[in-house]
């Protein structure tokens, strides 16, 4: 356990000095583009640490921490300037097994920073990396189950949208086990979840999840928070490159930012040639998907879950990117919103919704068949 962390200012740099109620095994590195410090542990309880009782230090932003994948925790520390890890270590009194994790940072050039900086990488602490496959879809009779993929956003260290006592990531993982158990009762359905407990999962492995289940539709679930207008009510969301608007473009980029924060190396992601060979997949993909938006839609419109005014709208949310899997993202409602905050805490509220996006998915599945026939033909 976490028992306290400390931060002092230390000739143009910084100590950290975090308190554990036992030694733990650790590591820590640096990332660029933005600069951050990242130190793993073997999974410890934050529940008795707050980042402001860090304090400050010149050269330093943000304090993150929190549960990263299952067994494993982090703690993310944003630097305004190029500083590196002068010396760590961790000490451990013999008597009570309390522990002592010290870390000293030291200013340095721009061009050392990023020569040092990136993720190290040992098979005993980090997932595979993941492989380039050539992906066929195994050919399934017509009356197999609909393969759904539901993905309850943010997690772990990265809690999403916040307001008074809730998080968009606790809030959004309970509407995920509700809606996957409306769907396995109605039939038809075979359903699997992203994430199914409080974990953090990078954009990039919850797209992988759905290729590896071989997923026939994929559904993120969020619940976010704008500080300017009175947004309020359901949105669902379909991939493009232009935004509908300046608010789904702010959304889709504080989406995005949710792997900066958590420590996700991104560097070296882009691929010219890859882009322009997915795009031409997303050209099949398109229509089945905005046909699956138009079905969630009404369904929600037709039942007591509230729309927002323009329900149907475009972003470019990296979650959606999977190119042969039909992707849509539901804003269920704006926690910034009072009254959406209320129905997401109301359990008949949100058992209405979740009838609403399995009846839509029904209607889905029904067109998509018959418009494949057509294809076909």
């Amino acid at each position: 356990m976490a028992r306290s962390g400390v931060l002092a200012g230390l000739r143009g740099g910084f100590t950290l000095e975090l308190a554990l109620s036992q030694g733990v095994p650790w590591r820590v590195f640096h990332l660029d583009e933005p600069r951050r410090l990242v130190i793993d542990f073997k999974e410890i309880d934050w529940s008795g640490v707050q980042a402001d009782g860090f304090g400050g230090a010149t050269g330093l932003g943000d304090v993150r921490f929190g549960l990263y994948r299952p067994g494993w925790s982090r703690l993310v520390l944003d630097l305004e300037t190029p500083m590196l890890v002068h010396m760590a270590g961790l000490q451990v009194d013999e008597t009570s097994g309390r522990a002592k994790l010290t870390v000293e940072m030291r200013p340095v050039t721009a061009l050392d920073y990023s020569a040092k900086a990136g993720p190290p990488y040992d098979p005993r602490w980090d997932l595979p990396k993941p492989a380039i496959v050539k992906r066929t879809r195994p050919e399934r009779p017509d009356w197999s189950p609909t393969i759904v993929v539901i993905d309850p956003g943010h997690g772990g260290i990265d809690p999403g949208a916040e307001r008074e006592e809730f998080q968009e990531k606790d809030m959004m993982l309970q509407f995920a086990r509700e809606l996957r158990e409306t769907l396995r009762r109605s039939g038809g359905f075979e359903v699997f979840l992203t994430r199914d407990e409080d974990v953090f999962v990078s954009l990039e492995r919850r797209v992988a999840f759905a290729h590896q289940k071989n997923a026939d539709v994929f559904i993120s679930l969020h619940a976010d928070s704008l500080g300017q207008g009175n947004a309020q009510g359901a949105t669902v969301y379909t991939l493009s490159n232009e935004a509908s608007d300046a608010a789904s473009a702010f959304l889709a980029e504080r989406h995005d930012r949710a792997d900066i924060l958590s420590g996700v190396d991104l560097s070296g992601t882009d691929d010219e040639v890859a882009d322009v060979l997915l795009d031409l997949a997303r050209l099949e993909t398109r229509p089945r998907t905005e046909r699956l938006a138009g079905e969630i839609v009404k369904a929600i419109s037709e039942s007591p879950g509230s729309l927002n005014r323009k329900a149907n709208r475009e972003a470019a949310f990296s979650v959606l990117k999977a190119a042969d899997v039909p992707s849509i993202l539901i804003e269920l409602g704006f926690m910034s919103s009072q009254r959406d905050l209320a129905n997401l805490q109301d359990e008949g509220w949100r058992a209405a919704m979740a009838s609403a996006i399995r009846d839509g998915l029904q209607a889905w599945v029904i067109a998509d068949k018959a418009a494949q026939v057509l294809v076909r033909q």
